[in-house]
């Protein structure tokens, strides 16, 4: 058995599940690591929904059947317009048996996936658990020193940044960001209904933005409420029964009666991405490399294409002697991963622009293009095979093979 007191060859900063699914990569590719950081607060309420994919990944992995009693089916999506405007596209339906797939992916809570990842984790000879903050991380020519709140310091050739929008490994790695604050909240929560949702999401289309409903096991989803900040404050101020009833509303009662769990998050959004995925010795995965709004299901599943292609580029560069932390295989880092990262991040800033927009133009352009989706099945089928299962960046694992 290996010893996992040992010099490692990758550390991974940041205990979340971006951060856990690329140490089980990097390790279950062969590699010792060492995953540092602390992990993320149990009263963290929101949810992934985790696309098809990604789930392919974690089931090769041996993850998913922890995950399984906890995530609900997500088999229908549908897209209603309740902007109210002059411009109003139609309701469009996305089937998964349209495409063959008995769901588009699964819903499952943040803290649960979390505990699912760390169970497997902690059964990996070669992987370390720190749970402990991160202080320092500095890159020299041979390898990067990482130093923890306790005192400990550890030293490897490649460092994986998983330490989220203030990552201090994308600071150590001399990597700028481009950013764009949106003047919007996302208002997260739980809920509990007296109509079962069917395995449906359903995303209504308001003036503020997106309120998306999404299915979790039992007569409960989770939702992500975008708003503007004022209001977004003061739904924040309301009690659980008042919040309640502008949720029912909202939702037009497509759920019944509906009753909000302890817990709200309130999250600013915005768009940030760094203007390289990976340099002197560190790659940066989730938030660390890319921070998009909570729109179409993008944010974790991008980190976990992230995650398993570092891992199948060290793991592949460790086979063939070479240097795992190497220039040559952060460069084909970051190109493997700029189209996928890009072309989510302008398709839904695209998106997000047109429901704030009042120029009618703009309105219709939006309402042509939900109409051609609903009527011209070809088209409808594509875009929801790109959107589970982009053909462009996938990953050795999400096609459920071994790194």
């Amino acid at each position: 058995m290996p010893d996992k007191s040992a010099k490692p060859a990758a550390i991974v900063v940041g205990g979340g599940p971006a951060g856990l699914a690329a140490a089980i990569m990097l390790a279950q590719g062969g590699i010792s690591t060492v995953l540092a950081g602390k992990r993320p607060a149990r009263s963290d309420n929101r949810t992934t929904a985790l696309l098809a994919g990604s789930v392919t990944a974690l089931e090769t992995l041996g993850v998913w059947p922890i995950c399984t009693p906890k995530a609900a089916p997500l088999k229908i999506m549908r897209i209603v317009d309740d902007t109210g405007r002059l411009w109003r596209a139609p309701e469009v339906k996305f089937d998964c048996a349209e495409i063959d797939l008995e769901a588009f992916g699964y819903n499952i809570e943040n803290r649960d996936l979390v505990d699912a990842l760390e169970q497997h984790a902690r059964t990996l000879p070669n992987l370390r658990l720190i749970e402990d903050d991160v202080t320092n991380v500095v890159s020299d020519d041979d390898a990067v020193t990482v130093t923890l709140k306790g005192g400990e310091s550890l030293r490897a050739p490649l460092v994986i940044g998983a330490d989220g929008r203030r990552s201090l490994c994308r600071e150590a790695a001399g990597i700028a960001v481009d950013s764009r604050d949106y003047k919007q909240v996302a208002l997260t929560v739980c809920l509990k209904h007296s109509r079962p949702h069917r395995d449906s999401s359903t995303e209504f289309h308001t003036p503020s933005g997106p309120f998306t409903l999404v299915p979790l096991p039992g007569n409960r989803s989770s939702l992500v409420w975008v708003l503007d900040s004022a209001r977004a404050d003061e739904f924040a101020e309301l009690d659980d029964v008042a919040l309640s009833a502008e949720i029912e509303r909202a939702a037009h009662s497509i759920l019944g009666k509906v009753e909000v769990e302890p817990g709200r998050g309130l999250f600013p959004l915005g768009v940030v991405t760094a203007r390289k995925f990976g340099a002197n010795r560190i790659a940066l995965v989730g938030e660390a490399a890319h921070v998009i709004p909570p729109i179409g299901a993008q944010g974790l599943n991008l980190g976990l294409r992230d995650a398993a292609t570092i891992g199948e580029l060290a793991a592949e560069a460790q086979r063939d002697g070479a240097d795992i932390g190497g220039a040559d295989v952060l460069a084909a880092y970051d190109r493997k991963r700029r189209v996928d990262v890009g072309s989510r991040t302008f398709a839904i800033d695209i998106l997000n622009r047109t429901l704030l927009t009042d120029f009618l133009p703009v309105q219709g352009m939006r309402g042509i293009g939900l109409y051609m989706l609903d009527r011209i099945a070809p088209l409808r089928r594509a875009a929801m095979r790109e959107g589970v299962a982009p053909a462009s960046s996938q990953p050795r694992l999400m096609r459920g093979e071994a790194i």
